[in-house]
This record gives C-alpha cells, structure tokens and sequence, in this order.
C-alpha cells in the first residue's frame, strides 16, 4: 500500500547528525501504514480519527539547532525524534520537559502540546525493555559497565537505577566531561547511585562486568570496522555476561561481535528502538495499542533478518 500524502498529512520526524543511517523512518512508516490499514478495514474515516501522517527524517547540524527547532514549528510538526548529537543540546529549546527528563538532562522525544515544545525521554523504557523481558534476572546483586558519558549514557545510567544494579560505573576519555557528566546530576536523586571512571580504569571493571554497555557513537555506520573496546580490552569480559550495544547498524557490531567470543551474551539496539518507538508513538497519536510486531518486523526486513 502506497502512503498517499496531501495537504492534511501530518508531520513527524527525527532531527540529528548525522541521521541518514536512521531506522525510525522505516519503523515508524510501518506503524502508520498498518494503523491505517486498520482503520480503512473497519470502514471508518482516516481523516477523522487523525492517523494521516509521515515521519521523515531531519539531518540538523548542531549550529543549525535553534533555527531548525523554530522551523519545525513553523510548518506544523507534531512531534520528532532526538538523536546524537543534540539530547542534550535541546533542552533549553524546550518550553517544557518531563520530570524524566529533567532526571536524565537528555531529552529523545519532542511533542507539540498548546503551540509549545515539550520534550521527554522514552531512551529508558527502550533500553531496559529486553532486561525485563527476555533476558531478566535479579540485578540487585549486578555490576553495570557503561561506555561513553553523553546523553544516551544518562538514559542507561538511569535505566540501570531502575533494573536496580547493585553498582554502576561510567567510563569516559576526557576527565573533563566526565566531572560535567558527573556534577549535571548532582540536584537529582541519582546522583549517588553510580560512579564515573577514566578509560584506564577499565582493565580492572570489565572482569566485574555483569553488563557491559556500549552507549558511544564508535562502530556506528558507516565506520563499521571501529570499536570502543580493544581486543584486549574486552577479553577479561566474563563468560555469561551480557554486552548491550546500543548502535543497531551494523548488526552486530565489531564491539559485539568481540564480546561473544569471549562467551557474552550480545544485544543490539533493534530492540531499544522498537520500544522507545512505540513509547514515543503513544504519546504522538494519543493511542495506547499499537502494531509492535509489524515495527520489528518492518526494520528486520530493512536490515535483510525477515524470516
């Protein structure tokens, strides 16, 4: 079915940079599709019930962020995605963000409420969504590994806090961003549930590592061969531990790929991404059920996994 698309057609999106190598377009334009097959097979009006939209992606440069922000407003945007580099750089955009998200200081999903930007953070419900379900245990007892200390870590950090992981370490290159990454949260709650670590601490954390989790842009496409971790690095990594690697292309990673011969268990972000995706949909649409299976399946066919 060919998405017909008119003057009425409602826009959603993803801003970053850069976003070419974004899923979501495909994700979210299955999603539409198959709600609106729905509705045109129980005869009603599509028009009425407001489900003719498209989500499109927005590639922004960061010096380009504020104009942008103010432009999608100008033609009518209903909501957008947020991805690296600009979850954090956003915020002060914002009229108005989520207690969540104000916790985190990192903000994924933009919505239009009263002619004003209001943000929130669907990255955590994604990322622990695969702890809870398919891979859950009790965490209480757990040490986390957290690479990279920019707004998807904070998201992880805080998702980890949830799970309840006994501890959880941040590691970073530059001492700078780290002490930034580490004082951003001091008037929140969580400020002293975790604890920040230069990368050469990392030899003696990865041995402890029930999950090690990879929230840094290195091994993304198109630099596939790249990962945060050396050889090396990951070897120490114990058998039975699960490497979360939140990039989804390519699938999987060179990070992920170390990590299971050294007998880990690997998660990719396909998953994340479904799940903040329907979390951000809910909020979009105003719509509590929505075709998960037919998301999944949409960017397993993309990435050439269809059964």
């Amino acid at each position: 079915m060919t998405k017909k698309i008119t003057g009425k057609t409602k826009l959603l999106g993803v801003i970053g940079y850069p976003v070419e190598h974004s899923l979501s377009p495909v994700m979210h334009n299955a999603a539409l599709a198959q709600l609106v097959v729905r509705v045109a097979s129980r005869r009603e009006d599509i028009a009425q019930l407001g489900l003719d939209y498209i989500y499109l992606p927005f590639p922004i440069e960061p010096q380009n962020l504020e104009v942008a922000i103010a432009g999608l407003a100008a033609v009518g945007v209903v909501g957008f995605n947020v991805t690296i580099p600009h979850k954090q750089a956003i915020i002060p955009l914002l009229s108005e963000i989520t207690p969540l998200a104000q916790t985190i200081g990192a903000v994924n999903t933009v919505s239009r409420q009263n002619n004003k930007w209001v943000g929130t953070n669907t990255d955590i419900e994604g990322f622990i969504a695969p702890l809870q379900t398919t891979y859950k245990q009790d965490w209480s007892q757990k040490v986390a590994v957290i690479l990279g200390n920019g707004g998807a870590a904070r998201a992880v950090v805080a998702g980890c806090i949830q799970l309840g992981f006994a501890q959880i370490h941040v590691v970073g290159r530059n001492m700078q961003r780290l002490e930034e990454f580490r004082n951003s949260w001091s008037n929140s709650p969580l400020a002293d549930k975790f604890q920040v670590h230069q990368w050469e601490e990392l030899p003696k954390l990865i041995p402890q590592a029930n999950l090690l989790v990879n929230t840094t842009p290195i091994g993304m496409y198109p630099k596939v061969d790249e990962s945060p971790l050396s050889v090396e690095e990951i070897a120490n990594l114990p058998t039975g531990a699960i490497a979360y690697d939140l990039i989804y292309i390519p699938k999987p990673t060179q990070f992920l790929q170390q990590a299971e011969k050294q007998g880990a268990i690997a998660i990719d972000g396909l998953e994340m991404l479904v799940q903040q995706g329907v979390a951000a949909l809910k909020i979009w649409l105003q719509l509590e059920t929505l075709p998960v299976e037919v998301m999944r399946q949409a960017l397993q066919n993309h990435l050439g996994l269809g059964e």
